[in-house]
């Protein structure tokens, strides 16, 4: 587990966020249309109310125009009343072309808080825009409220026939740990039907905080922060990177791995990806031989799963410490992550994970220095066809930013 300093890649800021209704402080990261467009959302900025004194966050796009790029907000949420506040997972595209997202906060019934949040799709207007900004529209398809908790920060999945699946905790009925959730389409509304309830601190993981993925065969795959270990030394678990296969009675969870508070690391906040052979890979926010969370790899093995250590990162700075998004993966079996905090200023990195030797050869991209390259990248990060990588830093930047004058955060490219 070799580390390097070599940057083979260049850092560029593509967007500056401000105070104001165009949109500050970008919690999630971005996605990549057919067009190379970026689309993502901010926590804060947009309409002010009652509820959302900063604004209740944008959802934006940013298109390449040149050698620089135009950024067009395309909605601004609105908080309670059936809106959402505070967007907290990247928006996705479904196969039928639409953007689907969730919020942390807002929903029916005023309700704000832990178990609050709504899902949302969005889309551009019916009729062709005659100006240059064009608001799109956005609907919310589910309202949380008062069910088993609120959306998670994992990024909305579907499957082939456009039915949707996530993660939620926090709050709600019964003082759960969380639940995966399945809304399906029926007769224009959408229906919500919970997979799976995890107990609170129970031994099968508690808290999903990383959304799930698919495999080929229909199975479903996430991490939750917090349960699993009993000897763990958190009060309720290390984590667990669990399993739900679809059976005729319903769906059946199985953990793949319950994290131990070592050198495994402990808390895995960001989600999961999958390799072409079936492996998972992921990461957890703190723990490790250093102190700054782990990269790890899960490998099937007949009818079990071999966890691989890939790589402990350096604590340094403020929690959280490690990634907190999901990591991205090169044609050449490259890993790319971000660090929350940590990094050689402690305020973030963007690493890559080079196999090499039998080992992993860690290489910093860029660290960040909480100035206008930003700082704090939380979100997920992506590539696109050409080996561009795209993420955002939720602070820092050149422009100040309400109530106080930390930076209202950056949308960044590394190019090769």
């Amino acid at each position: 587990m070799a580390a390097s300093a070599m940057r083979a890649q260049t850092f560029n800021v593509i967007h500056q966020f401000s105070f104001g209704p165009a949109g500050s402080n970008p919690y999630t990261g971005v996605t990549i249309d057919a067009r190379g467009r970026l689309y993502g959302t901010t926590g804060s900025g947009g309409v002010d109310g009652y509820y959302c004194d900063y604004g209740c966050g944008v959802l934006y796009r940013l298109e390449q125009h040149g050698s620089g790029w135009i950024y067009t907000p395309l909605y601004a949420f609105r908080g309670p009343t059936g809106d959402g506040d505070g967007p907290n997972s990247r928006p996705v595209f479904a196969p039928n072309g639409i953007l689907y997202g969730t919020t942390g906060s807002g929903g029916m019934d005023f309700c704000e808080g832990p178990g609050c949040g709504i899902a949302y799709s969005a889309r551009p207007p019916a009729t062709a825009c005659t100006t240059a900004l064009c608001v799109w529209q956005e609907s919310a398809i589910y309202s949380f409220g008062n069910d088993y908790g609120g959306p998670s920060n994992g990024a909305l999945v579907f499957d082939a026939y456009g039915n949707i699946y996530g993660t939620a905790v926090g709050g709600g009925l019964g003082d759960t740990g969380g639940t995966v959730y399945e809304m399906t389409l029926s007769n224009g509304q959408w229906v919500y039907s919970n997979l799976y309830t995890f107990p609170f601190a129970g031994s099968d993981g508690s808290f999903p905080e990383g959304g799930v993925i698919f495999d080929r065969a229909g199975n479903l795959y996430g991490t939750t922060s917090e349960g699993g270990n009993t000897g763990c030394s958190e009060d309720r678990g290390c984590g667990t990177v669990f399993e739900l296969s679809p059976r005729v009675s319903g769906w059946t969870e199985t953990v793949l791995y319950a994290f131990q508070g070592g050198a495994d690391g402990e808390g895995p906040i960001g989600g999961l990806i999958m390799d072409s052979g079936g492996n998972l890979y992921g990461t957890t926010v703190e723990g490790g031989q250093n102190g700054g969370g782990t990269v790890f790899e899960l490998s099937p093995s007949r009818s079990n799963w071999n966890f691989n250590l890939l790589y402990s990162l350096s604590k340094t700075g403020g929690y959280p410490q490690g990634p907190t998004g999901s990591l991205a993966m090169d044609s050449a079996g490259n890993l790319y992550g971000t660090t929350a905090n940590g990094g050689l200023y402690g305020y973030g990195a963007i690493f890559k994970l080079s196999p090499s030797a039998g080992g992993w050869t860690y290489i910093s991209l860029h660290d960040f220095t909480y100035g206008n390259d930003g700082g704090i990248p939380i979100g997920d990060v992506t590539l696109d066809g050409n080996g561009n990588l795209y993420g955002t830093a939720s602070n820092g930047g050149a422009n100040g930013c309400q109530p106080v004058t930390d930076g209202c955060g950056v949308v960044w490219e590394i190019t090769p």
